[in-house]
């Protein structure tokens, strides 16, 4: 069988091409029917076989068309329709690799015509001449037209805007623009994929320092001449991943860091997650200047209640004996900010920073006049009144659907006023609370688990994970019919090592990924040291709310995207 693409080392001249011309009534594929079919199937650079046939198109073909291709309805009234013709071409083409001149537009036609017929669209790997020429030749040519082409190569045959004709001489220029292919190292047919897409020449030829990366999940770095980290990424495919960097990116701080490196090195994984926390434990410990996620745990906050005679809420990164209460770790301050201004909209907590003395007295601010605040600077809320504020926050964040429901109430009323642009920031905030507590509560319960074995049927076989404290311990990837007593023996194979005692907070992300591996569909624990539990409380209300808000989200990009005609990312939607 003829590999496609995304076979490692197919060389090309190992390959099967079937070049194919065809020639149509006009220039659509839904409108328009074959006429004529050409094709030449090469190998090594030795003819295999030639294939041509008339097809009749089922009616008349434009006077236009005739005049440029020469054939006329005479020519077409004996031949074959499509449907007689087509499997016949499809045989030909079997398992080759499909090179046209423009190829989509031959590839269009050619599935166009499988689906009026009832046959599979073919899907052949592709080599199209027009744009490997524009890769090899654009600096040498005026167009890249088949005929100006094949003239500037010298082609043995020149195009005539019949079918054969046109194959054969696409054979030409295949070879042609092949052989300059080699001298920038494409000797396979996934080079000459990667030179294709390629927008620079200096970076592909570094394409070689990647060579050899294995088609598997795994992270890899780039390093300088000093040996230091540039970068740290990870890839569910390594050769693929890696083979983008060489000019099929476009961003100027990826061809600086081309520019820069001396070797790629590479660890395979057995699973994705470990190539996952393998990527963000190095970017942690490594602080690669080129990486711009997770170089930062440090920045981390958390949402506290201070430990204070009148206690407030602020957000803080050293959360410790200082406050009463903490919630977090959160990945931003802007995040931390989302969730204080939710909780000031349900309780009477005082918003402002200065430390209150017992003596309350304190001059009053306006918050008081608006109702925001339960005032205990000046002796408007006592003591005692001010200690059931506090306790309604614990209650509040112990169970939230208090906090849900008076934010949600408040929205609507917005809402129904014609306040839309308040309504619209409270739905953010009932959104922001419940996720971000939600979030916490999730990586708070797997965190208390002494160790999690889990498993995981997929495509490569039985993933097995292991997950202590909130860390992952390892993982293993398992034949597809293992059991239970196989995932728990594979537990002894694990190897990442975390570190003892419950995660702090620059294990956040780490969790993070484990809670996701751990909430996808068809994950089966297989053994449970501990606990694993999250609080009841409020449960259903977060759920819901957080579910809403995914919901909200992706209808928000899909209205954004048919106003703008343009792809409306994540972060852009949740800034709206």
């Amino acid at each position: 069988m003829q590999l496609g693409f995304e076979a490692l080392g197919t060389p090309l001249i190992d390959t099967t091409f079937v070049v194919l011309d065809l020639e149509t009534t006009g220039l659509s594929p839904d409108r328009d029917r074959i006429t004529e079919i050409g094709a030449v199937k090469v190998r090594g650079g030795e003819v295999l076989g030639e294939l041509r046939t008339f097809v009749h198109p089922g009616g008349p073909i434009p006077p236009a068309i005739t005049a440029v291709t020469g054939i006329t309805d005479a020519m077409v009234r004996d031949a074959p329709d499509v449907a007689a013709v087509l499997p016949t071409v499809l045989r030909f083409l079997g398992d080759a690799v499909f090179v046209a001149h423009n190829a989509r537009f031959d590839l269009a036609f050619l599935r166009a015509a499988a689906a009026a017929v009832g046959l599979p669209p073919p899907e052949p790997p592709v080599i199209d001449t027009a744009r490997l020429a524009r890769r090899l030749l654009a600096d040498e040519v005026r167009n890249l037209r088949l005929a100006t082409i094949a003239a500037h190569l010298r082609t043995r045959t020149r195009p005539e805007h019949r079918a054969l004709a046109d194959a054969r001489a696409t054979v030409d220029v295949l070879h042609g623009l092949l052989e300059r292919a080699g001298s920038l190292g494409a000797t396979s047919l996934e080079d000459l994929r990667d030179l294709t897409r390629s927008t620079s020449e200096r970076a592909y030829r570094r394409i070689g320092l990647v060579a050899d990366a294995p088609p598997t999940c795994g992270v890899y770095r780039f390093l300088d001449e000093r040996g230091d980290v540039l970068y740290v990424g990870k890839a569910t495919d390594l050769r693929s991943r890696l083979r983008t960097y060489f000019g099929q990116d476009p961003r100027r701080r990826i061809a600086d860091l081309v520019r820069e490196t001396a070797t790629v090195t590479w660890t395979t994984t057995p699973t994705l997650l470990e190539a996952e926390v393998r990527e963000v434990r190095e970017i942690h410990a490594r602080r690669p200047r080129y990486n711009r996620r997770s170089t930062h745990p440090e920045r981390a906050v958390s949402v506290g209640l201070t430990r204070e005679a009148f206690p407030r809420l602020a957000i803080t990164r050293r959360p410790g004996s200082s406050h009463l209460r903490t919630v977090g770790p959160l990945a931003s301050r802007q995040r931390a900010q989302r969730l204080v201004e939710a909780l000031h909209e349900a309780v009477p907590i005082r918003p402002c920073t200065p430390r209150l003395r017992r003596a309350q007295d304190h001059p009053a601010c306006v918050l008081k006049d608006l109702g925001r605040c339960a005032a205990p600077c000046d002796g408007t809320a006592s003591a005692a009144d001010y200690a059931e504020v506090v306790a309604d926050l614990h209650g509040v964040l112990d169970d939230p659907t208090r906090l849900l429901g008076t934010l949600r109430d408040r929205m609507l009323a917005m809402a129904a006023d014609g306040r839309f642009e308040r309504a619209g920031e409270l739905r953010g905030r009932l959104h922001d609370a419940a996720t971000i507590l939600l979030d916490v509560r999730r990586r708070e319960a797997l965190a208390a688990v002494d160790e999690i074995v889990a498993r995981r049927a997929g495509d490569r076989g039985t993933e097995v994970v292991v997950v202590r404290r909130g860390r992952l311990a390892g993982t293993v990837l398992l034949p597809a019919h293992a059991d239970d007593d196989a995932a728990q023996a594979a537990v002894a194979a694990c190897d990442l090592h975390p570190l003892p005692g419950p995660p702090d907070d620059h294990d956040a992300e780490e969790v993070a990924l484990a809670l996701t591996w751990l909430g996808r569909p068809g994950v089966r624990p297989v053994a449970v040291h501990g606990v694993w539990a999250e609080p009841v409380a409020g449960g259903q209300a977060l759920a819901a709310a957080a579910a809403e808000s995914r919901r909200v989200s992706r209808d928000v990009r899909r209205d954004r995207q048919l106003l703008t005609a343009a792809k409306v990312t994540r972060r852009a939607a949740a800034a709206g």
